[in-house]
């Protein structure tokens, strides 16, 4: 399997828990009650997940923003 492919897994099963989330809770709720849902299918889909943590914003080679954003991030 090429990286490309092995890439498009993992971007096919996050896109797919968000979705199959979204369905089973429906709109309207908080953004961190759905985080919190998409945290747990991940794990459960073999996926590492880590809830709020710091992504830095780099803008022309400065980071600038080292904290400023928030995030959920996966990773197989």
């Amino acid at each position: 399997m090429t990286e490309k492919e092995r890439l498009n897994r993992i971007t096919e099963s996050i896109i797919g828990a968000a979705i199959e989330v979204h369905r089973a809770l429906g709109p309207g709720l908080l953004e961190s009650a759905y985080e919190a849902c998409l945290a747990f299918k991940l794990v459960e889909r073999g996926l590492k997940a880590e809830q709020q943590k710091p992504l830095p914003v780099v803008y022309r080679e400065v980071n600038s923003f080292p904290d400023s954003l928030r995030s959920l991030r996966a990773q197989r």
